[in-house]
């Protein structure tokens, strides 16, 4: 196979914390159609989705640290997901899109359906980038941030490192500009890449994107509501 054909190839990400089924997968999915990747959570699947945005996540519930529901929830449909879970009930189905599965699998299941089902996710008119509705920019204070390029450019031009954490918390304040959000919002909203549950994980992360944020001479962009939260100080304007 050479570099062109690879590069037609969906790329899948698989999420689960059971190596017996990553392996599985990845065996029987890899092939001319798709790449396939896997992740053992939720912290392996942010370092995956930062390298390179993959085409489509299959997703197992139930695991330790963060489930699959709230990285579902947390993925906010930047990504095409297809839950894969132990738990198939009509209710947990029914949970599992109302978080923003694009699809719902109970276990165990036959490798063909999967397939199926992942082609079926594929063949939607908005699941492959390249089709994708417009790319999601925010403007604010001379500064543009691409959601779906995981990007940040400062006033003058330049390239600005986020790590997926701080990607995931100027994402919650860019799309809610001049609300104060408490650490408990935060949290909810950047629930993985922050990792620890404690209001000084939000602090801290806060810290160190301001550190980023802030310019000579200029006001900060983010304020401290004390004994509240967070608010960001900007006029934002999509792009």
């Amino acid at each position: 196979m050479d570099a062109e054909d690879r590069d037609r190839r969906a790329d899948l990400l698989i999420v689960d914390d059971d190596p017996a089924v990553r392996r599985a997968l990845h065996d029987y999915l890899t092939g001319p159609e798709f790449s396939v990747r896997s992740a053992d959570g939720s912290a392996a699947m942010d370092a995956a989705i930062a390298s390179r945005m993959p085409d489509l996540v299959v997703l197992d519930v139930m695991m330790p640290g963060e489930t699959g529901l709230s990285i579902c929830r947390r993925l906010d449909g930047i990504v095409p997901v297809l839950i894969i879970s132990a738990a198939g009930e009509t209710t947990d189905r029914i949970v599992g899109l109302e978080v923003g599965a694009s699809d719902y699998l109970a276990k165990p299941f036959d490798p063909r359906e999967l397939l199926a089902r992942i082609r079926a996710i594929l063949r939607r008119p908005a699941s492959r980038r390249e089709d994708a509705s417009p790319p999601q920019r925010y403007r604010f204070a001379g500064w543009l941030f691409d959601r779906d390029a995981r990007s940040l450019i400062d006033p003058d031009g330049a390239g600005v490192a986020l790590t997926t954490g701080e990607f995931s918390l100027l994402l919650a304040f860019v799309e809610r500009p001049g609300r104060i959000l408490s650490r408990d919002q935060l949290l909810a909203l950047t629930h993985g890449p922050l990792a620890e549950n404690f209001d000084r994980a939000v602090d801290l992360a806060v810290s160190r994107l301001r550190r980023k944020l802030d310019r000579p001479g200029q006001p900060p962009l983010i304020e401290t509501v004390r004994g509240v939260g967070y608010r960001a100080l900007v006029e934002v304007e999509r792009a």
